[in-house]
């Protein structure tokens, strides 16, 4: 990608004020997640999505262009929330949700048994009576893979103790 950090950290905001300094920066770099097929198979059958691409080992082998069953882009887009927990923490928020997404792009494949993390940026952050509403910009990576598998712009809203 860039010549930005190549290992996971954490941003932690003592305050869900001092938020404001961060817009436009990048807050943290979650973990490697590996992307296995028994996620992969938990997921599609959760999501009542059992396609063969995915789930078919033999027929992924066969007739897929990946030669392996790929994680369904939903899946990669529900590790969202996950991977902005590991990359930036405000310790004076007593309540977050999520409420919605703006833009998301789809890119890559993510292969079975690939690595995944979230480069997690602070895009908008705008007070709200009691908290705070931002919206993050999450780059999905895959190692060793240029081209990330999503990225995608997540809005939430946070509430202080």
């Amino acid at each position: 990608m860039t010549d930005l950090s190549d290992q996971a950290y954490c941003t932690t905001f003592n305050l869900l004020n001092d938020m404001k300094d961060a817009v436009g920066k990048e807050l943290g770099l979650s973990p490697w997640e590996i992307v296995t097929q028994e996620k992969i198979n938990t997921f599609g059958v959760l999501t009542h999505d059992e396609q063969w691409i995915h789930m078919d080992v033999e027929k992924a082998k066969k007739d897929s262009p990946y030669k392996t069953p790929v994680a369904h882009g939903f899946f990669v887009l529900s590790l969202a929330s996950h991977f902005s927990h590991s990359a930036f923490k405000v310790l004076d928020i007593g309540m977050g949700l999520n409420y919605g997404l703006d833009k998301v792009r789809f890119m890559n494949a993510t292969p079975v048994d690939s690595k995944l993390r979230g480069r997690v940026f602070l895009m908008e952050f705008d007070e709200i009576q009691g908290g705070a509403k931002y919206k993050l910009k999450i780059i999905f990576e895959i190692e060793g893979v240029e081209k990330p598998a999503c990225v995608a712009e997540f809005i939430a809203m946070v509430f202080r103790k």
